[in-house]
């Protein structure tokens, strides 16, 4: 593929209020963050267990213009200075989504700035593009709470899933093996901690699915929860931090595996770590380790690009923006929206 050029000084501001944060960020020339605000609620539904959808909503509400203001305030531009506004559009929480969607459509619609509907997962890999260019063809591993999927990237805004959870994504199973070991919400850097000090001494299952680059990580929850069952029936215990190790062993070996298949069979330039997973220290130095001699490049995001952020969102707003894509101000929030049809 040819050099995507871009033109000077083009200035994005990004929304993202998907789940459970709060975010806004500036972005110049899709690649250098001006300004990255992110109000988080993790305290707020810690003691649920879980993110409450309407509790969510209302904590957007109640923190989308303060958040908006400071990442102008911080990035030092008006909207005057914005050549696009990009959204979460989706997939994400319908409540959620929409209270970005409307503030997004609302400053469009004062300032007359253009919007570009954003989807979530390719923002998710597009927070490479904030650490270093990407080459083309690219392979992004994405692993987070909702999703765990392979998708190839053959030109820039170009998005081919090859392989997708047929059950539970991996970030799901971590918190659901957090909550069965008592951890708190969010339970997967409980679990990433847990791995580090134990040893991955019990036999789980892995599933291949062979043929297919598909992953399956709802048997591997259950096999955890009915060996901790087993033993608590037998009066036996079993070490917390050798159950996570052991799950987490179980769950990278399947990722990685996967990825490199995939990785050499298309013969792709770079290989692209995303989503919230992506912080795993575990999965981390597992994916490094696999491509260090390995012809492909291997871009993995820092910590604070892996979580949700605007950040991201404004990065593939930017890309999405240069190819022409422009939503009217009947945008609207889309929990399902396919990312190959984005």
């Amino acid at each position: 593929m040819g050099e995507f050029f871009m033109k000077k000084d083009q200035i994005i501001l990004g929304i993202e209020t998907s789940c459970d944060e709060t975010a806004a960020a500036v972005i110049k020339n899709g690649t250098e963050i001006l300004s990255n605000v992110v109000a988080s609620q993790i305290e707020s539904h810690k003691r649920f267990g879980g993110v409450v959808p309407e509790i969510a909503s209302r904590h957007h509400v109640e923190q989308i213009t303060i958040v908006l203001e400071e990442a102008l305030l911080q990035a030092g531009v008006t909207y005057e200075d914005l050549d696009a506004i990009a959204v979460t559009e989706g997939p994400g929480l319908v409540g959620a989504l929409l209270i970005g969607v409307n503030a997004a459509k609302a400053v469009a619609f004062a300032h007359g700035i253009p919007i570009v509907g954003t989807h979530h997962i390719a923002g998710h890999i597009y927070a490479n593009r904030l650490i270093q260019e990407i080459e083309y063809p690219a392979l992004s591993l994405v692993v987070s709470g909702g999703h765990t999927e392979l998708v190839l990237l053959e030109e820039p805004g170009s998005f081919k899933v090859i392989g997708e959870t047929r059950d539970d994504a991996a970030g799901e199973a971590y918190d659901k093996v957090a909550r069965t070991l008592g951890l708190p919400y969010p339970g997967g850097p409980h679990i990433d901690r847990l791995a580090q000090e134990g040893s991955p001494t019990l036999k789980l299952p892995r599933a291949w699915l062979d043929g297919s680059y598909d992953f399956s990580f709802s048997g591997l929850k259950s096999a955890v929860i009915n060996t901790l069952h087993n033993a608590e029936q037998r009066g036996e215990k079993i070490e917390p931090k050798d159950l996570a190790a052991s799950f987490q062993a179980s769950v990278i070996e399947v990722l990685v595996m996967k990825a490199v298949k995939a990785a050499k069979e298309y013969n792709v330039k770079q290989v692209l770590l995303a989503g919230g997973v992506a912080a795993n220290k575990g999965l981390r130095e597992a994916l490094t380790e696999a491509f260090k001699d390995l012809p492909m490049d291997i871009s993995i995001p820092p910590l604070y690009l892996c979580t949700d952020n605007a950040a991201m969102i404004g990065a593939a707003g930017s890309v999405m923006f240069e190819k022409g894509k422009r939503s009217g101000l009947d945008l609207n929030g889309n929990p399902g929206l396919d990312i190959e049809a984005f």
